[in-house]
């Protein structure tokens, strides 16, 4: 994937983050570790392995807001984003 597509799904994933931090049944503290990224889909300085790194940590906080729990579909997305998000960080 080229940086300017992983750009585009940073910012729809952001987009979707939003639409569940609005919603009052779901708990935003989820969404913390990727707050705690400093990264965003504006940020085009950053590399892109910070934003793939982003776009799986992300992509676990979705997951786990969507999951009812770790054996569902959505939780063993969660399950594999976070790995995904490890070994993405093991190369930053």
């Amino acid at each position: 994937m080229h940086k300017d597509e992983l750009l585009e799904l940073h910012g729809h994933m952001v987009e979707i983050m939003e639409t569940f931090r609005e919603m009052e049944d779901v708990d935003s503290s989820a969404f913390e570790p990727y707050g705690q990224l400093d990264v965003s889909p504006d940020d085009v300085h950053k590399s892109k392995s910070e934003h793939k790194h982003a776009v799986f940590v992300l992509g676990n906080a979705l997951a786990v807001v969507m999951s009812d729990d770790e054996f569902s579909d959505a939780g063993r997305i969660g399950k594999r984003m976070e790995e995904l998000a490890k070994d993405a960080e093991s190369k930053l």
